[in-house]
């Protein structure tokens, strides 16, 4: 049930941000990437991963790996790259305090809208 829920929240916030006019920008396939390369500022919103999914130094498969979040990893979303890819700040599990990028398609999002 929390699955489908989140799913549903993660569809309406990407929604929104496709609605906000973000735009898809393609990325280097070299260097790490932090939060510079948003395109939407989404802090404060929690998540968690719905499968293992690679943490990555930048918004793409391209980028390294930082490690492997698994299933119900809990991450804090700081901000968008386009509607595809979150930079997180892992809250749970082995890679507790890293930063890194993950797909949006592997998150499921709770909306903080108090």
């Amino acid at each position: 049930m929390r699955s489908l829920i989140h799913k549903a929240a993660t569809a309406t916030a990407v929604a929104a941000l496709s609605i906000g006019g973000v735009t898809a920008m393609s990325s280097p396939a070299a260097a790490a990437v932090g939060a510079g390369s948003c395109t939407r500022n989404m802090a404060d919103y929690t998540a968690w991963t719905d499968t293992t999914v690679h943490l990555r130094s930048g918004p793409s498969s391209g980028y390294a790996s930082l490690g492997l979040l698994s299933t119900d990893t809990k991450v804090t979303v700081m901000c968008w790259r386009s509607t595809t890819w979150a930079y997180v700040k892992v809250r749970s599990g082995a890679n507790t305090g890293k930063t890194g990028w993950v797909s949006t398609s592997y998150l499921a999002v709770q909306m903080n809208l108090s």
